[in-house]
């Protein structure tokens, strides 16, 4: 039968987002009215205050149960709960403000507010992520383990049972295979569980050992086979995920639709996609490199000057890349090169030792320093601050016959960084890891992801040791 783990630690999980929304209660009142800090005009006393606190924290976790913020969160990632822990708090802010307008509670001060809600949602990250941690730690420790039974052995199972035994610390624990094929006993190789019967075994397996889970993974030709096997992990309570024999072809995180009343697999889901998801990534485009510009003015006016006295030709560089939907745009550079004759093909790549380059350019290069008109092209809609590195037609027609899913890139629009870039893929490098690190970035995207490729393209710093 199912176990209750799941079901204490959602309990848990509620009591202490409510004790957490308190605590911001306490301390956003401390801030506003007593710290001094602020002014602490205090027309209403502490006790309204408080009920409201009380209301809103009520609100808050009937908003997490009713978006899946209390569900099974596991398997989940840390970014995942943070992006339901935003949505939680400001769709229950906006419900508090409905309420507060519709008995009249004019006199609540909108600073407590601010104050309250921001702390509320700091304290209640801070303190999921910390017992996140600590369950993973315990997990990898044997505590709080959960049983998984593989119904087939052969390279679909084994491939799972060697994924799964890679991440200890989701604390799962294979009691083994059953298979009705006996070639696919892996007994022979001792990284793998063994199989401990067959299908037919299923049920008295589910009643003789302690399972959780039941995970299928058997080829396409059994799947007749699928509502027995259903059927028999339902009557025992256990939980059933099949893994499909094509799951080669499904992006990380696969989405499902409906059409004419047909469950169907999204084979590319894309978060940006989403018309919320886009305007938050546009707005921050342009907020960011509207700043990136003011900033870096006085740099870029200094560059261009030292651009043109050191050859003839412009200031800035333009080449035409493939962008979002393979449309084609003018990418802007600061010149790092000697200007062409008119007519000079441009299909060829930089080398180390390129005649073509002034010493000014290989320093722009070396530094990212080059690349700071890029914003310009953020801010008119070409790119954005974080996506894949766009390339030139020349090129895109040449990869896209070599490297299996380079076009998927332009589902979104080309980025000044990336997240095969944070990681060290730039210049010459594998143009195959850095679709993969490309694809894995726009079936993940989401706006944490983004200030995380941020944040670490700044630590890691600019220089480009691969850049010619």
């Amino acid at each position: 039968m199912l176990r209750r783990n799941q079901k204490f630690l959602t309990q848990i999980y509620a009591i202490f987002d409510f004790a957490v929304i308190q605590t911001a209660f306490l301390l956003a009142w401390w801030v506003k009215f007593e710290s001094g800090w602020l002014d602490a005009n205090q027309p209403i006393p502490m006790s309204v205050y408080a009920v409201w606190s009380a209301v809103y924290g009520a609100v808050a976790i009937a908003v997490g149960f009713f978006i899946g913020l209390y569900g099974p969160n596991r398997k989940k990632r840390f970014a995942d709960s943070l992006l339901k822990i935003m949505q939680t708090h400001f769709i229950s802010l906006f419900i508090q403000l409905s309420l507060l307008f519709f008995f009249k509670e004019v006199h609540i001060s909108r600073e407590f507010l601010a104050i309250y809600i921001t702390l509320d949602i700091i304290l209640i990250t801070i303190y999921r992520y910390m017992l996140k941690a600590s369950l993973k730690r315990l997990r990898e420790k044997g505590y709080n383990k959960q049983f998984v039974l593989i119904l087939g052995a052969g390279s679909l199972g084994r491939r799972f049972h060697d994924n799964l035994t890679q991440h200890p610390e989701l604390g799962y624990d294979i009691v083994g295979f059953l298979d009705d094929n006996t070639e696919n006993n892996p007994l022979h190789t001792r990284r793998f569980k063994p199989v401990i019967g067959t299908l037919d075994d299923l049920e008295e397996t589910l009643q003789s050992k302690l399972i959780d889970e039941v995970i299928i993974a058997l080829p396409l030709d059994v799947h007749h086979k699928f509502p027995r096997i259903i059927a028999a992990c339902e009557k025992a309570g256990v939980r059933t995920l099949i893994i499909p024999d094509f799951f080669d072809y499904l992006p990380a995180r696969p989405f499902f639709d409906n059409f004419a009343g047909m469950p169907l697999i999204n084979v590319r889901d894309i978060p940006l996609d989403m018309v919320g998801n886009r305007i938050i990534k546009r707005t921050f485009d342009l907020l960011f490199s509207l700043t990136a510009i003011l900033v870096t003015l006085p740099v870029m006016i200094v560059i261009a000057v030292a651009v043109k006295l050191s050859s003839p030709g412009p200031v800035i560089f333009k080449q035409e890349r493939v962008g979002l939907n393979r449309r084609s745009f003018y990418m802007y550079k600061f010149r790092s090169m000697r200007q062409e004759t008119s007519g000079t093909s441009d299909t060829g790549w930089t080398t180390a030792n390129d005649p073509r380059k002034t010493k000014l350019g290989t320093f722009l290069r070396k530094t990212s320093l080059d690349e700071l008109p890029q914003f310009f092209n953020v801010l008119f809609g070409h790119m954005s601050v974080v996506g894949p590195r766009p390339e030139r037609p020349y090129f895109v027609e040449q990869f896209k016959e070599e490297i299996p899913k380079y076009m998927v890139k332009h589902h979104i629009r080309p980025g000044i960084t990336g997240w095969a870039q944070s990681n060290g893929l730039r210049g010459d490098t594998s143009i195959s890891e850095r679709i993969q690190h490309d694809i894995f970035y726009i079936e993940n995207w989401s706006f944490i992801f983004d200030i995380k490729i941020i944040w670490k393209t700044i630590i890691n710093g600019f220089l480009n040791k691969n850049a010619y």
